[in-house]
Formats: structure tokens, C-alpha cells, sequence
């Protein structure tokens, strides 16, 4: 099966399988420890959970990388599957409608496929290396803003030490915290914010992979925070700093960070 065909069947079943723990106390319940050693949230489980019963039943990749489960082997064809199952679970289950399905196909250390659902409103994003970055089969393109005082930028906001966003965040024109990296990766591409910043080093590649490509793919620009190529290794519990933006303002933000 075609891999992003094979994505929106697999949205449609996250869709199902969440749909009632969405803005409720049930779905944030703690029901274990993923491979990535935070909290399992039962919204996440479930997500998870019917992601690997589609993958068992169709031969999508040879290993699957997802936050609760780890690293699961499934003998299909060459490639692995970077896999978010509720990426803004904090969102989701206070009922903001900013969550999302991540998911992206790697081959050789290389993402080659990308696909992002925001689960709320069912917008999607998919890229393919070297043809395409589209929102619901429309191109997209990041934005022309090339002034620090005409941006917008969006920044994770949960534990991180604000001393070096200070003096950046007096240059800018406003800011956004949104909760879905993924989600914030493809406004970038859409031209919907400027950049994006994560200073924890804790983004994983299931966090990353699929908005990464879909901001590229569209024109912007992902690197760490002195600007050089960011690589995330196959492992959940090893995390990243990251900026991006729209490519014109990057070494501008890169040099404020440093």
C-alpha cells in the first residue's frame, strides 16, 4: 500500500479509537511508563495501540520508533517508521483543539515521507523528499517575512530556561505557545508563523521527523541551535534542541540564541 494512503487510514482509526477521551480526566489517566521514561497517558496507549495493530496487519516498514512502545519490530519491508500517536497530549485531553498524529517513513537514516494530522480538525500535512510539502493536497510555501520586528515565532514552552530567549524575544513581534511540535514544524511550512524554537533537548525524533520534512520540503530551514544539521538517533529517550524558521530569518535567530 502506498505509505501516505496507509497514513490517512491510520488517522481515521487514531480518530475512532480517541474520540471519546478527548477533554476529559480519563484520557490524561497515567497508565504506565513509555520507552521515552515519561507517562503513558491512556489517550497515547489507545493511539499507539491501533497504529501497531494496522502495521501488523499491513507491510508498511521493518521497525517502528514511537514514544510509548519503543523500538517494535515488524519483519515488513526496509524502512522505519518515526511514529507520535498524540503529539500535544497535554492539548488533547484538555480539550484544545491542537493535537496531532506524527508519523514519518525513513530509509537509510533518510526521511523520505511525512505525513501530520491535526486530529482536532482533520487539516493534513504530507511531504515526500524532493517533490512536495502539501496541506490538504495544496502546496505550501513558507513565508516571506524577512524583518525580526514583522515575525511571528512559536516557542515549546514547557520546562526551559528563558535566559537565552530574552533578548530574541525584544527583537520579535509577537510570540506563540502552541504544544504540538509537529503542528508548529508545519505552520512553518504553510506560512502561519515565522519559526520555531525548542530549547529543552528533550524534542526526540518521533517529536520531529515528519514536521522537519514538511518544513523543509516547503522551503524552511531546521538546524540546532548553532545552526549546523540536526540528527536524531532511533532512541526515545535521547532528545535535541532545534530552531526553525522560514529560512530568511535563521541565521538572525540562530545569532540572538548563541
Amino acid at each position: 500500500m502506498e505509505f501516505l494512503s496507509a497514513c490517512n487510514e491510520m488517522a481515521d482509526l487514531v480518530e475512532l479509537a480517541i474520540r471519546d477521551l478527548v477533554g476529559t480526566h480519563e484520557g490524561g489517566e497515567t497508565v504506565g511508563m513509555g520507552a521515552d521514561r515519561t507517562p503513558t497517558k491512556k489517550i497515547d496507549q489507545i493511539a499507539e495501540d491501533s497504529i501497531i495493530t494496522y502495521l501488523r496487519e499491513h507491510d508498511l516498514c521493518s521497525l517502528l520508533i514511537s514514544e510509548e512502545a519503543g523500538k517494535v519490530e515488524l519483519g515488513g519491508e526496509l524502512g522505519t517508521i518515526f511514529l507520535d500517536p498524540v503529539d500535544g497530549t497535554f492539548n488533547a485531553v484538555a480539550g484544545i483543539p491542537f493535537y496531532a498524529l506524527s508519523i514519518a517513513y525513513s530509509e537509510k537514516g533518510v526521511t523520505k515521507q511525512a505525513f501530520v494530522r491535526n486530529l482536532a480538525s482533520g487539516e493534513t500535512f504530507t511531504a515526500i523528499k524532493g517533490r512536495y510539502a502539501r496541506c490538504n493536497d495544496r502546496t505550501i510555501r513558507v513565508s516571506s517575512v524577512s524583518r525580526l520586528d514583522e515575525c511571528a515565532m512559536s516557542v515549546y514552552g514547557k520546562k526551559f530556561d528563558p535566559t537565552r530567549m530574552m533578548e530574541l524575544g525584544q527583537k520579535i513581534r509577537r510570540w506563540r505557545l502552541l504544544g504540538a511540535s509537529a503542528l508548529e514544524l508545519c505552520y512553518i511550512g504553510c506560512g502561519r508563523v515565522d519559526g520555531f524554537v525548542d530549547l529543552r533537548g528533550t524534542l526526540r525524533v518521533t517529536d520531529a521527523a515528519a514536521g522537519m520534512l514538511v518544513c523543509s520540503e516547503s522551503g524552511g530551514k531546521v538546524t540546532d541551535l548553532e545552526g549546523k544539521s540536526i540528527h536524531f538517533p532511533n532512541e526515545v529517550t535521547i532528545g535535541r534542541c532545534l530552531v526553525a524558521t522560514n529560512g530568511l530569518l535563521h541565521e538572525k535567530v540562530i545569532e540572538y540564541l548563541r
